[in-house]
């Protein structure tokens, strides 16, 4: 708006070269921001697909996994604990089938559904049979046929309003905003002052305010919205490129405060590639399973024994209460469905047993959750005349054990006594000290009345370069707490096998948090560095608990339980390829690789982004503070402006322009990551960037005013004046965009080759500067003047060759009376006059 009224002032006043070139520079600035916002939005829209939704769907007799959006009314669909529903089904089947629509109807609770039609009551019908599309399974599983997809969804109107309302601002932005609101504040007060100054010298008003707006227009910060979004689009796409998805653009920002990150074991650091490495039978036959994956490759070593066979029916009754009581489907070594289910089945199909679960039919299921940490199904057999029924269960060995009152050896049924019982225990004990997840199975006629048929340990070792990873964000402040729902053993033994330190610091149990107040539990939460068998609620307390205490937390989870903590956590971190639908929905950020040294990635992407949208403030704040000064210093020393209003609209561009954006490309610096977390309550601007700015400034100012008042030595301005000092200020502000590259190392360390990006903008604003000079039409707009190295004056030999000799001296040097008011200087002045005339004759030849 005020270049545009600076242009029609331009035209009021005739002056229509200046109205031209004003708009020119209008249409410039208009350009490069809108094709910049535009590849910012186009950069988010893609990471909308790189997170696509999938599906479970039964196509000609194969149940297939492939993107929602191929739907089509008629599909039938499989949905299970933790699925986001793909689109509008009419369940036939439900499985103690509930599901979240708090999203669609506001209800907390979970809508519990059934497969009977409904009739309508009082006029609406109920929708119970329903799932609907976004919707989210929180316990059970379920088949339905697909009857809407898409915009004809429920869904879609919501849809539609969403897409209609504009995203709200990042809280970066919204800093930028009020620092741009401040520094426009002073620079108009500064301009007034210098048209008023001007006013009172007897300058033309017209000129001064000419001047004046062209100042408004280069004070004014408006290309801060743009650097800030910009940087953390691009930011962001480099996060994808590193397997890191930030779903929001605010997370970028908050990335390097992060204190601490309580990690989730299963998934994040560990490889979440269950395999079954220990068996143990309730009759004591010990085996080794060897092999790895989801497959059949491997072998199960049964340790000595007096008889063979009845080992090997031992573990065969074992396993198939694992292959049983199970919901995972192994497509050639595609697992889907729960790792640890995928895991005792890839067991029992190194023993022989395939296609176990299809000798039952399955009467009723009893989900796994959190509370009872146990899963059981009552089946009947499927073929012979015997239909009765058994439940197979599966779960936790403490929660097993409370349900059996026998147990199994060598075929035989024998009460289960407390010191049974204890040695059971102690087996489990002894296996997950060695960092294996413990699983006890049972059988029987009734839950109440089970019989313990033994144990598996199954492995899941910690992912490559985790224990690296968290060294690392040892050194950089950030300390990594371990959260987990396995027991004490197992929880220890993988902490120290990450480098956590587990003898020095404190193990919570989630029954103690339970037992805690807030107070307290804030008191001990900062000495925890594991914390074993918690439930999503306890969880979501730690969580509380670091953020009472003034810390920004990381939450890294997979499943279910973990997405109340991630949707509270300032960072909520999901894992990609197993994570469910529901963590999905509830994080921040997504990994796609699963793997936890990606965080540091991102931590890395987090602390660059911030810094190189500091360098760019300071960048730009040094230019407007030079610019304002150069004019203000010249108004109040009462010599002619150095810069008429096109110079300093072209510096305005130079500042906005190429080289002001590619600071924000700047690659990270890896050193970078070892820094401690930023205070999210430090102001963008802080003493030490003022001190920068201030110095760069200052040195911009006196190097442009000194050239300004020695080519200006006979107080006439010409055009070659005045392209001397624009082009002057223009490559001070060149030099200082190079030293904005880093603020904690030279341009020698970070590389001038580096950032590509940075050297094509220097490049092209040098081109565009000569171009300036050079260009008979842009001499006329900018009233330039071509510069050549023959036409310097005698007076710049004189400083080139005497730059030692004072100022006095060089003002006294021009005559031979100069040379008799100078008493002492005779000598001096004699070698001045020979030395002199030597430069000037080389130079002439």
């Amino acid at each position: 708006m005020l270049l545009l009224a600076s242009a029609l002032v331009s035209v009021c006043m005739k002056q229509f070269d200046d109205a031209v070139s004003i708009t020119v520079a209008i249409i410039i600035v208009v350009t490069v921001a809108f094709v910049q916002e535009y590849r910012s939005e186009k950069s988010l829209e893609e990471l909308t697909k790189l997170v696509p939704p999938t599906c479970h769907c039964l196509r000609e007799g194969q149940l297939e996994t492939f993107l929602a959006r191929n739907l089509v009314p008629g599909d039938i669909v499989h949905i299970n604990v933790g699925d986001r529903v793909p689109a509008d089904i009419r369940l036939f089947e439900a499985i103690d089938l509930a599901i979240d629509e708090s999203s669609f109807t506001g209800e907390t609770e979970p809508a519990a559904k059934m497969t009977t039609p409904v009739l309508k009551t009082n006029g609406h019908t109920s929708k119970k049979n329903i799932a609907f599309m976004g919707t989210l399974v929180r316990c059970g599983n379920g088949k339905g046929i697909v009857v809407n997809t898409g915009e004809k969804s429920e869904f879609g109107e919501v849809f539609k309003m969403m897409q209609a309302e504009e995203a709200p601002k990042t809280p970066l932005q919204k800093s930028m905003d009020i620092l741009g609101t401040q520094l426009s504040f002073y620079s108009f007060c500064i301009i007034g002052l210098i048209m008023i100054l001007g006013w009172i010298q007897g300058r033309p008003i017209l000129d001064m305010f000419t001047i004046g707006v062209s100042l408004a227009v280069a004070a004014i910060p408006e290309g801060l919205p743009i650097v800030v979004t910009v940087t953390l689009a691009l930011g962001v796409m480099r996060m994808a490129k590193r397997n890191a998805i930030v779903k929001k653009l605010p997370t970028v920002e908050t990335l390097g405060c992060v204190n601490v990150i309580c990690s989730d074991k299963t998934g994040t650091i560990t490889k979440n590639e269950m395999t079954v490495t220990v068996i143990v039978t309730s009759d004591g036959y010990l085996a080794e399973v060897s092999g790895a994956g989801y497959n059949d490759q491997g072998e199960i070593h049964i340790h000595k024994c007096d008889s063979l066979d009845r080992a090997r029916d031992s573990i065969y009754s074992l396993l198939e209460v694992g292959c049983v009581c199970n919901n995972a489907v192994i497509n050639g070594e595609t697992l889907l469905g729960q790792p640890t289910e995928g895991a005792l089945l890839a067991a029992g199909m190194k023993h022989g047993m395939y296609g176990v679960s299809d000798k039952f039919v399955r009467l009723q299921e009893y989900p796994f959750s959190s509370e009872q940490k146990m899963m059981a199904v009552k089946c009947v057999p499927k073929y012979g005349d015997n239909k009765e029924e058994t439940y197979f269960v599966k779960g936790a060995l403490e929660k097993v054990l409370q349900q059996c009152t026998k147990y199994s050896s060598n075929g035989t049924l024998h009460p289960l006594n407390t010191k049974k019982e204890q040695d059971y225990l102690a087996e489990a004990y002894e296996i997950g000290r060695k960092g294996l997840r413990v699983v006890g199975m049972a059988r029987g006629s009734s839950l109440q009345d089970l019989v313990y048929m033994g144990l598996v340990g199954i492995c899941d070792p910690p992912r490559p370069f985790v224990r690296e990873s968290i060294q690392t964000l040892l050194q950089s402040g950030v300390k990594v707490k371990l959260v987990t729902g396995d027991a004490q053993e197992t929880a220890t033994a993988i902490a120290a096998m990450i480098g956590l330190d587990t003898i020095h610091s404190q193990v919570l149990s989630g029954d103690q948090i339970e037992s805690m107040t807030d107070h307290q539990l804030e008191q001990v939460v900062n000495s925890v560095s594991v914390f074993y068998r918690v439930t999503p609620r306890h969880k979501l307390c730690i969580v509380k608990a670091y953020q009472r205490n003034g810390i920004i937390v990381g939450m890294t989870g997979d499943g279910v339980n973990d997405g109340v903590a991630l949707k509270k956590a300032d960072i909520g971190i999901a894992m990609g390829k197993n994570g469910t639908d529901v963590c999905k929905e509830a994080a921040d950020m997504i990994l796609v690789d699963d793997d936890f040294h990606t965080i540091i990635s991102a931590i890395e992407e987090g602390k660059g982004i911030f810094y190189n949208i500091r360098n760019f403030v300071r960048f730009q704040l040094s230019t407007s503070i030079a610019a304002l000064s150069l004019i203000a210093l010249a108004t109040l020393m009462g010599i002619p402006n150095p810069l008429n209003a096109m110079q300093i609209l072209w510096i305005n561009i130079i500042m906005d322009g190429p080289p002001a954006q590619s600071l924000g490309v700047e690659p990270v610096d890896k050193d970078v990551v070892k820094q401690k977390p930023r205070d999210v309550k430090e102001p963008m601007i802080t003493r030490s960037l003022i001190l920068n700015v201030l110095l760069s400034a200052f040195i911009i100012i006196a190097g442009t005013l000194w050239v300004f008042k020695r080519e200006m030595s006979d107080n006439i301005i010409t055009p070659r004046d005045t392209t001397m000092t624009f082009t002057c200020f223009v490559f001070f502000d060149m030099f200082n965009a190079l030293s904005c590259r880093s603020q904690t190392k030279s341009i020698f360390t970070i590389g001038l080759l580096s950032n590509r990006m940075f050297l094509l903008a220097v490049t092209l604003s040098v081109v565009g500067q000569m171009l300036v000079i050079y260009f008979p039409p842009l001499q006329m707009v900018f009233q330039t003047e071509a510069l050549t190295l023959t036409e310097r004056k005698c007076s710049d030999f004189r400083y080139l060759v005497f730059g030692k000799l004072d100022i006095y001296s060089f003002h006294h040097l021009r005559t031979e009376e100069a040379y008799g008011e100078a008493p002492g200087k005779t000598s001096q002045i004699h070698q001045v006059r020979t030395g002199l005339r030597m430069t000037v004759k080389k130079n002439q030849e």
